[in-house]
């Protein structure tokens, strides 16, 4: 078995005023939304960086991956550990989450890959398992169930107090914009194309000459660096890293931002984020059983919805012209 999907197309003049509009709305939204608003953004955003590139693997390369938020909980991690034992700064810890989460993605790449289909999704639910007990059985190094609190905000210099909910929200925003171009790029290049071709038919991609096994790990690898760099904002954002980070219901709700937003789009990733974050926090106020309203949420969208919010929008329009 292996994930089929087909890529998600889009109006040109209907994609291009929704960005600018999403733009507009998300410069404009700290101003007028009260902070809790602002801090629930902020996490989203975070979160949309992990879903982006979870997406580069589930909708662009076929590779449904259910161990995702193990690279994301080593970028947070790294950045953890280097600020409150070494002191690192913001571009080194930056730079170290990253390199953690795509180190950490080359190294369980050559095992998932041996698989595929369902032994695929076992193989990396299973090493995001290995990832959680480490931290959790690791005290010494991870702080174990404990987690490592007390990371400070960056300091940039720039007289920013990042403290403040509203400056580390426009720093987020900043590092959500870049990492959402380079990765448009990065599916709209030959290597991306490549990678589209690999999910609809490796043996052909095989035929054409593709070193399809080379594209797949080159893909999880670069989805792991951005995993490790949402990690490291959500450790600065969140001032505390913990086991839980990489536990299953982790890796279920990256899956989940993906699949609800829409595969294969990059911008349905990031609004599937946003929906999931927000939900989970305005259900947990009523119930204690909100993960079994995600699962709903889960559910629904794979029966009536499989391309996601985005889908939905593009069929409305579709039907609407």
């Amino acid at each position: 078995m292996r994930t089929r999907m087909r890529s998600l197309t889009l109006p040109a003049g209907w994609m291009r005023w929704g960005l600018l509009v999403a733009l507009t709305c998300l410069v404009v939204a700290p101003l007028v939304l009260p902070e809790y608003a602002v801090i629930l953004l902020t996490q989203s955003l975070a979160y949309a960086i992990a879903a982006m590139s979870l997406d580069v693997l589930i909708g662009y390369a076929g590779l449904a991956s259910l161990g995702h938020a193990a690279f994301f909980a080593i970028g947070a991690y790294a950045t953890a550990i280097g600020v409150t034992q070494h002191q690192a700064s913001f571009p080194a810890a930056v730079i170290l989450s990253a390199l953690a989460g795509a180190a950490a993605s080359a190294l369980a790449a050559p095992l998932a890959l041996r698989a595929a289909g369902i032994y695929f999704l076992m193989i990396t639910l299973a090493i995001a398992m290995c990832v959680w007990g480490l931290a959790f059985r690791w005290g010494s190094l991870t702080g174990g169930d404990n987690g490592i609190t007390g990371i400070p905000r960056p300091d940039l210099g720039l007289g920013w107090n990042l403290g403040i909910a509203v400056h580390f929200y426009y720093l987020s925003l900043g590092f959500f914009l870049a990492c959402l171009g380079l990765l448009y790029l990065l599916v709209r290049s030959p290597f991306g194309k490549s990678l589209i071709g690999i999910r609809d038919s490796e043996s052909r991609m095989r035929v054409l000459g593709y070193n399809v096994w080379l594209h797949k790990f080159l893909a999880m690898v670069i989805a792991g660096g951005f995993a490790g760099l949402a990690g490291c904002l959500y450790a600065y954002f969140n001032s505390f890293v913990s086991p839980n980070d990489a536990n299953i219901g982790q890796c279920m709700e990256l899956v989940l931002m993906v699949s609800l937003g829409g595969p294969a789009t990059l911008v349905g990733a990031s609004l599937g984020a946003a929906v999931i974050v927000f939900l989970k926090h305005m259900v947990s106020v009523y119930t204690k059983r909100w993960l079994m309203v995600l699962a709903a949420v889960y559910v629904a969208s794979a029966l009536y919805a499989p391309e996601g919010i985005l889908g939905l929008l593009t069929k409305a329009d579709g039907r609407a012209k």
